[in-house]
């Protein structure tokens, strides 16, 4: 009869573990919903194939390409999103590139956290083992972009940052990869004490460019961000500012 009142008092601690489990997750997944910045109208049009860029959803996020060029521009770009901002809120960019004549993908984190998917390019490389690759990202997914750039330089030419910095795990001072730094004057989330420090984790020869009047969220299509400063430039006008510095960086490659 004990034994029988012990299984049961077990069965019933082990359901309302897993029970609290359960709701703790789904609250979790409710909240970062709730806080997840979302692709504009104009972000979402920018992922709809055209005569000039063809979109398509592939494993492990989407891939631009360029329609009519008979060879990609290189190198091709691999870019991954800011912390809790959905992928297709940077389309914009990706598509600007594309016309440009590159090969974009922008990767999907798993719950929007780059933290979690360091590893995307791999998928992505994988595609075109045997052609160029740059790697960046904005904010959070820049850093983590340096990390698997850290980690992997064989497979690369070289790491972009927008507003984001290469922290300590993801310093890429020692190794032969081209570096760019994109700021706006006018970032509001961006930690600029930390930016400065991590210089440090950078080569000398690092490429900076400050987008005067240049706001975080602009670096996107997702609407004003908490904490960020109003931009004194357009989101148009912010885009095409670092479209031009991507490509005079990516013109220089080796």
């Amino acid at each position: 009869m004990k034994t029988a009142q012990r299984t049961n008092k077990w069965k019933k601690i082990i359901m309302w573990t897993i029970l609290s489990i359960v709701i703790i997750v789904a609250g979790v997944y409710v909240y970062l919903n709730s806080v997840t910045y979302s692709p504009t109208e104009r972000a979402e049009t920018a992922m709809t194939s055209d005569a000039q860029v063809i979109v398509a959803k592939i494993k492990d996020g989407y891939r631009f390409e360029p329609v009519g060029t008979e060879e990609i521009t290189k190198p091709n770009i691999i870019f991954y999103p800011g912390g809790l901002v959905e992928p297709e809120s940077y389309s914009p960019l990706a598509r600007e590139m594309a016309e440009q004549g590159h090969r974009v993908y922008i990767a999907n984190m798993p719950i929007n956290l780059a933290i979690f998917g360091q590893n995307k390019a791999d998928s992505f490389i994988e595609e075109h083992p045997d052609e160029a690759f740059v790697i960046g990202g904005h904010s959070l997914g820049g850093s983590f972009a340096s990390r698997y750039a850290t980690e992997h330089n064989e497979k690369l030419e070289g790491v972009f940052f927008l507003a984001s910095y290469a922290d300590e795990g993801g310093s890429v001072k020692n190794t032969d990869l081209s570096i760019l730094q994109i700021t706006g004057s006018d970032d509001g989330v961006l930690n600029w004490e930390d930016w400065e420090n991590s210089k440090a984790n950078l080569p000398e020869d690092t490429t900076y460019v400050s987008i005067e009047g240049g706001n975080h969220g602009q670096f996107g299509s997702y609407g004003m961000q908490k904490g960020d400063n109003q931009p004194a430039i357009t989101e148009e006008k912010q885009l095409e500012e670092v479209v031009i510095a991507l490509e005079n960086w990516m013109g220089k490659l080796k």
